[in-house]
C-alpha cells in the first residue's frame, strides 16, 4: 500500500475534517501509487490519519475517502456510501423525488455528484479518482436506487485540471432529454442535456419556499380592503376597492414581483405558489426564458407571469434610471417640462425584487471584480423596491465570503439612499449538507431584506 508523508509544520486541517492534502502538504511519496490509487494519508510520525485517491497532476494531491484504511473503492463500498446519502435524504426531504443525492465531500465522495429526477440519476465525475471508478459507481447506483437511466454530465472545465477531458452521455438505460419533476408542490421540467450543471440548482429548495410572507398583503396599497357587504341577501365578507366595487381578482392580495437571473423559473412558480398578483421573469438566455415559460405552463401561472429576455445589469440600471426621472418630473417644484418624453426607458418598480445570480467570482482574483458586480444589481435592484417592499438576493460565489457580502449590499444601500432590515439569512438546503471545518462548502448566502428610504 502506497503512502504519503505529510509536512510537520502544516496546518492541521486534515484532523479538523478537511478532505483534501494539497501538493504542498507532502513532504514524502512511498511507493509508487498510480494516478487514482487509494493511498495512505501518514503525518509527519507517519501515524496514520486516512485514505484517499491520489493524482499528482492536481494541486489538491489526495481527497479524502475514509479515516479507516482502506484498499479500494469497490462496488460495496459505493452501494454503502450511497444508502447513507439516501436516507439522509428521506429523513429531511420526506416525500420528494427529487434532490441532490451525493454532494462530493460533504458526503463522504469527494468528486462526485449525483442529482436525483425522479426515475433518472444525473452523475458529474470531477476527478480523476472517481472517473477510474466510473462502472462500480454505476454499479453501486443501480443497486441501491434501481433507476430507468443514468446520464453523465461530466461536461465541466474542473475536469481539466485533473487532466480529463469534458464528458456527457447515456451511462445505463434509457435517458429522455426532459425529466418533468416535483419541488414545493410544483411541476419542474428539467432538460437533463442542455441545461445548466445537471439540469437544475437544488440548493434553493428551502430558500424559494421561504418568499411565501412576502407575497400576500399588499393589496390595502391600491385601496382594496376586506369589506362587509350585501350579496345574495347575505352579509359577506369581500375584498373592495376605492370605488366601492367588489375585486374579484383572486390575487387582489398578492404581491408585484421582480425575478432576475431565472434560469427555469423556480423562484416565479414559487412567487405565484404562494400568492403573487404578478411576477415578471427575467433572463438574458432565450432558452431559459423557455424553460421557464415551459414551467410557468405546467403549473397554470400563464395570466401571473411575463417574460423578459435581458441583460439583468442592463435592465435594473434602465428602470432605476426611469424610475428617478419620473420621480423627478412628479415633484411640484422639480422645474421640469412634462410635455417631453422621458429620456430614460422603464421607471417599473416591484413589491418583491428577486436576484439569485450565477456566481461572479470563481477564483480568488475575480473578487473585486465580483464585489462590483453584486453591489451594482443589489443597489439597483433596490431602487426598484416599492417603499417598505423586499430585496430578495443571493450569491453562489464561495470566494464572496458572507461577511463581504453583506458588506456589500450595505454599501450598495448607502449609495441608494435606503435603509435595510435583514429578515432572514439562509444558505443551501438540506440536500446540501456542509461538513464543519469545510470552508469551501459554505458557498451559497442566501439573505430577504425589507428596504426603505430614509423618510420615516
Amino acid at each position: 500500500m502506497a503512502s504519503i508523508i505529510l509536512h510537520q509544520k502544516r496546518k492541521k486541517r486534515l484532523e479538523q475534517g478537511h478532505p483534501w492534502v494539497f501538493e504542498g502538504e507532502i513532504a514524502e511519496v512511498e511507493g509508487q501509487p498510480e494516478p487514482g490509487q487509494i493511498v495512505s494519508i501518514l503525518n509527519h510520525q507517519r501515524k496514520f490519519l486516512a485514505s484517499g485517491y491520489y493524482n499528482p497532476a492536481s494541486r489538491i494531491t489526495v481527497r479524502v475517502v475514509s479515516h479507516q484504511p482502506l484498499e479500494d473503492l469497490d462496488t460495496a463500498f459505493f452501494a454503502e456510501r450511497f444508502e447513507w446519502c439516501l436516507k439522509h435524504r428521506t429523513r429531511f426531504l420526506s416525500g420528494e423525488n427529487a434532490y441532490r443525492l451525493v454532494y462530493g465531500e460533504a458526503d463522504f465522495l469527494p468528486g462526485l455528484i449525483v442529482d436525483r429526477f425522479g426515475e433518472i440519476l444525473v452523475v458529474q465525475l470531477l476527478t480523476l479518482g472517481m472517473d477510474r471508478r466510473r462502472q462500480q459507481i454505476i454499479d453501486a447506483l443501480v443497486q441501491v436506487m434501481q433507476p430507468a437511466g443514468i446520464y453523465e454530465r461530466s461536461d465541466v472545465s474542473v475536469r481539466k485540471l485533473e487532466g480529463l477531458e469534458e464528458v456527457k452521455g447515456v451511462m445505463y438505460g434509457e435517458c429522455p432529454r426532459h425529466v418533468t419533476v416535483s419541488e414545493n408542490g410544483l411541476l419542474i421540467k428539467v432538460d437533463i442535456e442542455e441545461g445548466q450543471k445537471t439540469g437544475y440548482f437544488f440548493d434553493q429548495r428551502e430558500n424559494r419556499a421561504s418568499i411565501a410572507p412576502l407575497m400576500r398583503g399588499w393589496g390595502e396599497r391600491s385601496g382594496i380592503q376586506l369589506t362587509e357587504v350585501e350579496q345574495d341577501g347575505a352579509q359577506v365578507t369581500l375584498p373592495v376597492n376605492r370605488k366601492g366595487k367588489v375585486v374579484d381578482f383572486p390575487y387582489w392580495d398578492g404581491a408585484t414581483v421582480l425575478e432576475c437571473f431565472s434560469h427555469t423559473g423556480s423562484f416565479t412558480l414559487n412567487a405565484c405558489k404562494y400568492g403573487a398578483k404578478k411576477v415578471t421573469c427575467l433572463d438574458i438566455s432565450a432558452h431559459a426564458i423557455e424553460s421557464a415559460r415551459e414551467n410557468v405552463r405546467l403549473n397554470g401561472f400563464e395570466e401571473r407571469v411575463e417574460f423578459v429576455v435581458d441583460d439583468a445589469f442592463d435592465y435594473l440600471r434602465s428602470n432605476a434610471k426611469g424610475l428617478e426621472e419620473r420621480n423627478q418630473r412628479a415633484a411640484a417644484d422639480s422645474g421640469q417640462d412634462t410635455s417631453k418624453p422621458m429620456t430614460a426607458g422603464g421607471g417599473r418598480s416591484w413589491d418583491v425584487v428577486i436576484l439569485d445570480p450565477p456566481a461572479f467570482a470563481k477564483t480568488k482574483s475575480a473578487v473585486p471584480g465580483a464585489v462590483r458586480g453584486y453591489k451594482d444589481i443589489n443597489l439597483h435592484g433596490m431602487k426598484l423596491v416599492n417603499e417598505g417592499g423586499y430585496l430578495v438576493t443571493a450569491s453562489c460565489s464561495y470566494h464572496m465570503r458572507p461577511d463581504l457580502f453583506l458588506e456589500t449590499i450595505q454599501d450598495a444601500a448607502k449609495d441608494a439612499g435606503k435603509v435595510l432590515r435583514l429578515v432572514e439569512w439562509r444558505a443551501a438546503g438540506k440536500d446540501h449538507p456542509q461538513i464543519l471545518g469545510v470552508n469551501e462548502g459554505h458557498y451559497l448566502k442566501f439573505a430577504i431584506f425589507e428596504v426603505r428610504s430614509k423618510n420615516f
